[in-house]
């Protein structure tokens, strides 16, 4: 069955900028950390601290009676897409990997959306947003070859590059199954409760990932001040601000419209990265902007 084709405001795009911004500074603060945390346990300590930060506003899902627990199946589930393996994925992807190239890959999400649309969820794909996908992927492939085609050629795939394209996948269903309503509107309508409902069941996976890290012997952690700045940009923001504007956005215009917003992860991660790490922006950067925002405005017409 076909959804309904919603329109893009501006207060929408605005919604679905905020997630790549912060997703970008959680690339670039991940890679920074990679020799101070794991990256299966900075998944579970993430979601752990950002379970602590959210429980005050929607400690009532939890309780027995929860409208929550006849859809603890479709929550459990989404917890594990969205929550466990996505971001688990992306930190073990930032141990071999830039953040430029990890978001790189993680843009092609417009892709795998309409695949995972077409194959799984009975969506049509239209014209525009093949056009739209076309658009957004010549950015994307202009940032990888620096600005000279040639340089394809020689691009290999190193195990952040693989590990990126299995989040990317497993984000594709998040987001679709977002899309489709099936909980009780008191549980949608609040954003809190929606995302505790998730959270709760992401946290139970990111910790079994972390107890099989630590189980063979992979883990690390130094505690120390920078880790911890660390951690409460990720709680705060990519965590808990980046999933309640991104799920909001995506109810708005819809999975396929809203995939093309991930294609700006990573020219806000060339941005941060120059800021940080002491990589500068070059023009295909510019360039590739406009090709991704043209994509953008192309797939969303009406």
């Amino acid at each position: 069955m076909r959804q309904p084709r919603q329109h893009l405001t501006a207060a929408t795009a605005l919604l679905l900028t905020v997630p790549p911004l912060l997703w970008a500074g959680n690339a670039v603060v991940g890679r920074l950390v990679r020799e101070l945390v794991s990256p299966l346990t900075l998944n579970f300590i993430r979601w752990l601290l950002a379970f602590l930060v959210l429980l005050p506003f929607a400690a009532a899902v939890l309780r027995r009676g929860s409208p929550l627990w006849p859809h603890w199946r479709r929550y459990a589930v989404l917890g594990l897409l969205g929550i466990g393996c996505y971001n688990a994925f992306q930190y073990l992807a930032l141990q071999t990997s830039t953040p430029i190239n990890v978001t790189l890959v993680g843009s092609s999400m417009p892709f795998w959306m309409l695949a995972t649309g077409l194959l799984f969820f009975g969506q049509r794909v239209s014209r525009r947003e093949v056009v739209g996908a076309l658009l957004s992927m010549a950015g994307v492939l202009l940032v990888l070859s620096r600005g000279q085609w040639s340089q394809l050629l020689a691009l290999r795939l190193v195990p952040g590059d693989v590990y990126m394209i299995l989040a990317t996948i497993a984000w594709a269903f998040y987001s679709w199954m977002l899309s489709r309503t099936a909980e009780p509107a008191g549980v949608r309508q609040d954003w809190a409760a929606f995302l505790m409902a998730q959270m709760v069941f992401g946290l139970a996976w990111s910790g079994l990932f972390a107890a099989g890290e630590w189980g063979v012997g992979a883990a690390v952690i130094h505690w120390s001040w920078p880790l911890a700045a660390a951690l409460v940009f990720i709680v705060i923001g990519p965590a808990v601000l980046a999933y309640r504007c991104w799920g909001a956005g995506v109810q708005r215009a819809g999975p396929n419209a809203a995939a093309f917003f991930i294609n700006l992860t990573p020219l806000f991660a060339a941005l941060l990265s120059a800021a940080f790490l002491g990589e500068l922006p070059h023009w295909y950067h510019g360039a590739a902007f406009a090709l991704i925002v043209g994509g953008i405005l192309v797939s969303s017409r009406r």
